[in-house]
């Protein structure tokens, strides 16, 4: 069986998160992605020479071809038509309107090959009064509300600790890719598909305008700290223990019986203000008062031990050493070490999906920029070699 993705060629002219997380997934879906940069290389390459800011690099450009191109000069534009000749897809999550304004926009690529799927990503979506925004994970996290629901009431919004609208969009992109292949196999036509940050991050706030919703809008219930953010789950929180800290939640009035037996408190599940979830909810401080009271009696470790045996759903909160250590991901092939030329033993993630009938591809180092530009040219373009010396002299340059 071969991958799912095998035989595609990809052009990748993506940035910093949202789009290279996609093409990444296609190339462990096995895709041959192309990575296309400009002089001196993507945004986030650059930032590798600042500590340790070169490991996302890593992360989400391995099992990618490199190439370097200019496509503000002539010759860079000619390069990428003719590996628009033989591509399947191209990627790109630049502001709209810029590859239109470098003569590269989708009607020209497309006529160049009507096969040729064109995808795009930006922060707010090529229509719409945002459109020509400048947009970031952090100002999409602002502008979609992920930031007012996040931190504690009495205290000021922060932004969530991941990129949650670059990868949220980055996920996006890759299905709205794999449907457009789809339906290009399915009925012949090649689309232009686009998906903004702003859009997908949404629908994650489900929980948040539910209450919302039922609250009218009260602005004090936005930020729940660690709590549900419908506030429609207890115990639903981060306690501590002895040592740390661990969250627990529990969704019904089998977990509650469960956890109470646990903690050896029969008076609290016999308790009628707390016989169902919709009391429980209402008497949220207290139920958490008892059970932080119980958790900081125990190391994490202990805590986690009794709470799994019962089946009671938690997990102790842990630092990224242990997470980048951590043996269900290892055990699953899910976390790789690997040896890479600039960074030395890294541990990289592979795709989270899984095809039935062939193994996770084997994961290689992100190349050096520009590495496959000469040999990419010289198998899928039939430019002069007079075009392809320049190209190759301005990426050595």
């Amino acid at each position: 069986m071969t991958y799912p993705m095998e035989g595609l060629v990809v052009l990748d002219l993506t940035q910093i998160y949202n789009g290279p997380y996609a093409t990444y997934l296609m190339a462990l879906a096995g895709a041959t992605v192309i990575k296309i940069e400009p002089p001196g290389g993507e945004p986030l390459r650059r930032r590798g020479a600042v500590g340790g800011a070169g490991l996302p690099f890593a992360m989400l450009n391995g099992c990618k071809q490199s190439i370097m191109l200019d496509l503000k000069s002539e010759e860079g534009k000619a390069a990428l038509r003719a590996l628009v000749a033989g591509a399947d897809v191209l990627v790109e999550n630049f502001a709209p309107g810029a590859m239109e304004r470098l003569g590269l926009g989708d009607t020209v690529l497309q006529g160049l090959n009507p096969r040729l799927i064109y995808a795009s990503s930006s922060g707010y979506g090529r229509s719409g009064p945002y459109a020509n925004y400048p947009a970031m994970d952090l100002t999409i996290q602002a502008m979609s509300g992920a930031i007012t629901v996040t931190g504690y009431p009495d205290r000021p919004p922060v932004k969530a600790g991941p990129a949650i609208a670059d990868f949220f969009a980055g996920i996006h992109l890759y299905g709205a890719i794999a449907t457009a292949l789809y339906d290009r196999e399915r009925t012949g036509v090649a689309r232009r598909l686009e998906v903004s940050m702003q859009d997908a991050i949404y629908a994650s706030l489900s929980s948040n305008l539910g209450m919302h919703w039922f609250t009218e809008g009260k602005a004090e219930l936005t930020r729940t700290g660690n709590r549900h953010g419908g506030l429609a789950e207890c115990p639903y929180n981060v306690y501590p223990t002895s040592d740390g800290y661990i969250a627990l939640i529990c969704v019904g009035d089998i977990h509650w019986k469960a956890l109470t037996d646990v903690m050896g408190r029969p008076d609290l599940a016999a308790d009628p203000r707390f016989a169902s979830l919709k009391l429980r909810v209402a008497s949220m401080d207290e139920i958490d008062g008892a059970v932080a009271e119980w958790t900081a009696t125990l190391t994490s470790a202990a805590a986690f031990e009794r709470l799994m045996a019962a089946h009671v759903p938690c997990a102790p909160v842990r630092g990224l050493d242990e997470v980048m250590e951590d043996p269900n991901m290892h055990a699953r092939g899910a976390l790789e070490w690997i040896d890479h030329p600039d960074y030395g033993r890294i541990v990289v993630q592979q795709s989270p999906l899984r095809y039935d009938g062939v193994p996770l591809r084997p994961l290689e180092p992100s190349r050096s920029l520009g590495a496959d530009t000469r040999s990419v040219l010289d198998a899928r373009t039939s430019l002069p070699e007079s075009v392809k010396d320049v190209i190759e002299a301005r990426g050595k340059s």
